[in-house]
């Protein structure tokens, strides 16, 4: 059984005793926060959104295993960005069986806006994800329309009102089945004088309904180069009215560090020995399982990776050799209709895989085929970009939508241009 009360941000008493690291392997975000900028090289400025570093699972398991050898007091694992974990479902679910498997004790924890948590809380209570916090800034549109630029959901954009509703909307489902997953929930809320700093009791009392274990009231951060930077920041005044209101409705934090995307050491006292480990472990090329020598690939025609793993009938099968890389075979893939059994006889089908390249892939067949040790590379591109990011450890430059291929609803849309 994990003890939580070994959890410095959601225990007071723990801050002095027990480290955390955040593990900054989700670059991407799936909305846009107006008081938020997201910095990936920055050393000098501690908020949430900034890293000096982005990792994949592998080197965050290994920056771990390194982190737990220096500082025998590292007790929780979380992941808060610099994107946000479930705009980047694959790193972080990746991430958190690697944490999981290799530390079977250690507490781990996500920090996400909550837009597209729901499909992943099954897994997360299989995983003992004990801990996650929500940034919920109002329970109105109106106000929330005010907050964010755009949200992206299932591929499409939204604006204004639209966009706040959808927002919210799966917020409150994601929020419902976390606490129905018997997991702790912790409410961030920006405060924003003018705009949402008089609704922030009314979101306690909402979340109080909702059965909420503790709330976090963050003054703004005004940043240069977003449209809240000419905001003021609230008061310790202001802040102290506040967190005294959300007293009557949920116990409130009162220790929050406003903690980076690669945070590490005591709360508020990060460990600069270990941002030389995090500088050296983003340079390493982490060793992969020599006992699976293939690739699998989601392609229409073989020489683009461009199709959804739902679609595909038939898999390439890859390797690495001497000179270059061959084609060994096509696998068929098992036929729909048998729900979630079939990704677990898909993982069999490529059990001698150490990896699986898709244009697209849901959450079940990528945590079904994930927890069978095989790596999900998510992309589109050439075939060869991907094994080369598989086999050679390269930077991975590719396509973000396996759609950008395709010209519209009377072309076929295979991936392979216009001729």
């Amino acid at each position: 059984m994990i003890d939580i009360k070994t959890h410095p941000c959601f225990n007071k008493h723990a801050k002095g005793k027990y480290a955390r690291v955040h593990l900054p392997v989700a670059p991407q975000c799936n909305i846009h926060c107006n008081y938020c900028k997201r910095d990936y090289d920055c050393v000098n400025e501690s908020r949430p959104g900034v890293t000096s570093e982005v990792l994949s699972p592998e080197q965050a398991l290994a920056y771990t295993i390194r982190l737990k050898e220096k500082m025998p007091h590292l007790s929780v694992v979380g992941i808060a960005g610099p994107g946000d974990p479930f705009a980047n479902p694959i790193q972080t679910m990746t991430t958190l069986r690697l944490i999981r498997k290799e530390f079977p004790e250690m507490i781990l924890c996500l920090s996400s806006n909550g837009l597209n948590v729901l499909p992943y809380v099954d897994e997360l209570k299989e995983l003992e994800v004990s801990h996650v916090t929500i940034t919920l800034n109002g329970t109105e549109t109106k106000t929330l329309s005010q907050l964010y630029k755009w949200v992206r959901f299932e591929k499409r954009g939204y604006f204004g009102e639209q966009a706040a509703e959808i927002l919210l909307r799966n917020q409150m489902e994601a929020i419902r089945a976390l606490k129905r997953a018997g997991i702790t929930v912790k409410i961030n809320s920006i405060v924003v004088p003018g705009i949402n700093d008089n609704v922030i009791v009314d979101i306690a009392k909402k979340m109080k309904e909702m059965e909420v274990d503790i709330m976090n009231t963050i003054p703004l951060y005004p940043v240069e180069g977003t449209p809240f930077e000419d905001f003021e920041e609230p008061s310790p005044k202001r802040m102290k009215e506040l967190q005294n209101g959300i007293k009557e409705y949920l116990p409130p934090m009162t220790h929050c560090a406003r903690c980076r995307a690669d945070a590490v050491g005591l709360l508020g006292q990060d460990d600069a020995e270990a941002k030389q480990i995090l500088s050296e472990v983003s340079n390493l090329s982490v060793n992969v399982d020599q006992t699976k020598p293939y690739v699998a690939v989601a392609s229409h025609e073989g020489l683009l990776v461009n199709q959804h793993l739902g679609e595909a009938t038939q898999l390439y099968i890859f390797r690495e050799t001497p000179n270059g890389y061959r084609l060994v075979e096509q696998r068929a893939t098992p036929k729909p209709g048998a729900g979630n059994s079939r990704w677990a006889v898909l993982a069999d089908v490529i059990d001698d895989c150490r990896a699986l390249l898709v244009g697209g892939i849901g959450p079940s067949p990528s945590s079904i085929i994930g927890r069978a040790g095989i790596k999900i590379v998510e992309m589109t591109g050439l075939i060869d970009e991907g094994l080369d990011a598989v086999y050679k450890g390269k930077e991975l430059r590719t396509l973000k939508k396996a759609d950008v291929f395709k010209c519209g609803s009377e072309c076929s849309g295979k991936g392979t241009g216009c001729g």
